[in-house]
């Protein structure tokens, strides 16, 4: 796959914001800033995931005063996944990227996933100094250990949303996660197809406003049921594909 080049490309970029009225503002002008840089066809879209405080109408807003911004609602909210979904959907170029709406990663480290892609398919960026409690980042390590054991990957940091996809990969897959599972299973149903990941490092920062949500005990064990679900699906998939249009 040849690399686009700045004037080439065509970039949507979309982060979901769920209770983010405090950093929505900030998050989507970082965007912009970093997008402008290249001077190619981009988009920004904000998913505002069903938000309880005033983040859809300053979404809103933001539309209202830029052009490259779009503000999409998922009412109620859908969950990490459902935002996720509802991103990768609305996209109308050829490249993808998300982060969160939280400002804990900078837009301008962007270029470090641009320049790999005349190399991979999919870019999947890893958190340099995460800054996160020590449980969260135990937790995270034996998650992203158990994924790669049970999907055959090599992701350094499985959950990081600062990543970059080519559009048509969401034509061919079917995405069923609504929890925290989503990153999971795109990554895993790309492989499946595959398409080759590159890994790079970029620096997280702590958040300065709102509260998580990823933590929660809820929500940890959802994923985990998806998980073994997710794994049986990919399965059945494969052993579909083994046996041909003739066997089904």
């Amino acid at each position: 796959m040849s690399e686009p080049s700045e004037q080439a490309l065509s970039l949507s970029v979309f982060f979901p914001c769920y209770n983010e009225e405090a950093n929505v503002e900030r998050t989507t002008l970082a965007a912009l800033k970093a997008c402008r840089r290249f001077g190619g066809d981009f988009e920004v879209i904000i998913v505002n995931d069903g938000s309880k405080d005033r983040t859809g109408e300053l979404a809103e807003k933001l539309a209202a005063e830029h052009a490259e911004v779009r503000a999409v609602h998922n009412r109620p909210n859908r969950g990490y996944g459902g935002a996720l979904q509802r991103g990768f959907r609305e996209a109308r170029k050829d490249w993808v990227f998300y982060t969160d709406g939280d400002g804990q990663f900078d837009f301008e480290e962007i270029d470090k996933l641009l320049a790999l892609l005349g190399q991979y398919d999919i870019v999947s960026a890893y958190r340099v100094d995460r800054q996160d409690p020590f449980v969260r980042k135990a937790n995270a390590f034996c998650w992203c250990t158990l994924v790669n054991l049970l999907f055959g990957m090599r992701i350094r940091d499985i959950d990081c949303a600062f990543k970059i996809f080519p559009r048509k990969l969401f034509d061919e897959i079917e995405m069923k996660s609504e929890g925290a599972l989503i990153d999971t299973e795109i990554l895993a149903r790309a492989t499946r197809l595959g398409y080759t990941i590159g890994q790079v490092g970029v620096h997280h920062y702590p958040r300065v406003a709102g509260a998580q949500t990823g933590a929660n005990l809820r929500v940890i064990l959802r994923a985990f049921k998806e998980l073994f679900k997710l794994r049986g699906q990919i399965k059945r998939t494969a052993r579909a594909a083994e046996r041909g249009p003739d066997h089904g």
